[in-house]
């Protein structure tokens, strides 16, 4: 069963929200339209506020949904992590869209959330916070995931979930090369509708 959950994982990491939220909303198609990424923040730039929130949603559950199906099973963290971990690289690397996906940021949450409520509000309120001040969606992404193992640490003692998300933080922080690049030199664009400059999602 712990096998059958992760082969599940992935597959329904690899549906993209994004896509098929803009598909069924008549909007642009979020791959080749503003940031040409599918993930909310794009999605909220071609779209507006209600298909984003749908596309956040949706990664989110994507994460969300396997882990919790593990913890009705009383898997361990471990595996708990792993089930999470591979919805997570179905969002990055879709089988459905030849491997092409998202940055994996909303889908991450929703695997925290999974794992360790308590835990998962921290992370989350963190990225909201500084999404909301610095309105920089890059960076409240990055430091959130960031601290994210921390956090976890602290409230579960388990050295390998740690661990486990630590790659996480690094494939996170993988996909946000160019977001990073752009912070360094101080052109990483605000959180705006209709806006191409803010690429983090």
């Amino acid at each position: 069963m712990s096998y059958a959950l992760l082969v599940l994982a992935y597959l329904l990491g690899s549906v993209s929200t994004a896509i098929i939220t803009c598909k069924l909303m008549g909007l642009p198609d979020p791959r080749t339209a503003g940031s040409n990424n599918p993930g909310a923040t794009n999605v909220l730039r071609v779209g507006g506020k209600k298909a984003a929130a749908i596309t956040l949603a949706g990664d989110m559950l994507k994460g969300l949904i396997p882990v919790l199906l593990g913890q009705l099973l009383g898997l361990s963290y471990g595996w708990l992590f792993l089930i999470g971990f591979a919805a997570f690289l179905g969002h990055l690397f879709p089988i459905y869209y030849n491997f092409k996906g998202g940055k994996g940021v909303a889908t991450a949450l929703g695997v925290y959330f999974g794992l360790h409520l308590w835990a998962g509000v921290c992370v989350a309120l963190i990225w909201l916070f500084i999404a909301k001040v610095l309105k920089i969606s890059s960076l409240s992404a990055l430091i959130a995931t960031l601290v994210a193992p921390i956090i976890f640490y602290l409230f579960t003692q388990s050295g390998y979930l740690a661990l486990g998300l630590i790659l996480m933080t690094a494939l996170i922080w993988w996909r946000h090369q160019s977001n990073i690049k752009n912070l360094l030199a101080g052109k990483e664009g605000l959180i705006k509708m209709n806006n191409t400059d803010d690429t983090s999602n």
